[in-house]
């Protein structure tokens, strides 16, 4: 069996799931809220509305509501597996056990991808009607949203390959599921230290923070530095990842 043949059958198996309906809540709900509390300081002369709404809306969003979203996904997908010892099923046929991980992770990457033109999607219908409404006529900054929710996908690769290691290791739903939400947690806090950069799970809010800083600190640059950040984002990755590939289905 092929590896895409693979990927289709994961996909099949969880067509029939919630998870469509749950990659819309977390979006949708902060985008609402954040663009709301906004809309109320907005006038006609009102200058850079969209980066203020984007930020406001991002912050919550990357520290908490998207890790958030992306836990409960990740115990969905292997749910269908743990049930009715679905796994074993899978594994007595002529599949690789390593390939069968690797799909499963795509399948999760695909929905972290999904939920990324979720937000986008809502924050820009959103943001035109608060424009429309308080009469800004600030044009619609697609190639700044769409750097932002580009860096946020990318961004949340190193920490959701941790969840999925989590979630490989340790079989009950509810502890991987407690754990990986203990780690998410304090990741607003690592990230006002130097230890942020070997932190994944506070990567996507240390970026939108240094879009805040950029937008409130005018003159002091606060950019998010590809390095050291890139080496060891790769490298977490990398290492978080196989160590998830090789030990999936091993316990079975």
């Amino acid at each position: 069996m092929s590896f895409l043949e693979l990927l289709k059958i994961e996909f099949m198996k969880v067509k029939r799931g919630k998870i469509i309906p749950l990659i819309f809540i977390a979006p949708l709900l902060v985008v609402a809220s954040g663009v709301a509390n906004l809309q109320n300081y907005f006038s006609p002369e009102y200058t850079n509305a969209w980066a203020a709404m984007f930020i406001q809306s991002a912050l919550v969003y990357a520290y908490y509501l998207l890790p958030f979203s992306m836990i409960v996904v990740c115990v969905m997908i292997t749910g269908r597996e743990t049930g009715n010892n679905g796994i074993l099923k899978m594994l007595a046929l002529p599949v690789s056990r390593y390939a069968l991980s690797a799909a499963k992770f795509c399948v999760l990457l695909f929905y972290l991808f999904m939920e990324m033109v979720v937000f986008l999607i809502a924050f820009v219908i959103t943001g035109l009607i608060a424009t429309n409404n308080t009469g800004i006529t600030e044009a619609l900054p697609i190639m700044y949203l769409l750097k932002w929710c580009v860096g946020l996908f990318f961004t949340m690769l190193p920490g959701v390959a941790i969840m999925w290691a989590i979630t490989v290791l340790f079989e009950k739903p509810l502890l991987s599921a407690f754990l990986n939400l203990l780690l998410v947690i304090p990741g607003v806090l690592v990230a006002n230290t130097l230890l942020w950069v070997v932190y994944p799970y506070c990567y996507s809010g240390y970026l939108v923070s240094c879009s805040l800083h950029d937008f409130t600190a005018k003159g002091v640059s606060a950019d998010f530095s590809l390095f050291p950040f890139l080496p060891f984002a790769i490298l977490i990755f990398v290492l978080v990842l196989t160590v998830a590939v090789m030990c999936f289905g091993k316990k079975k």
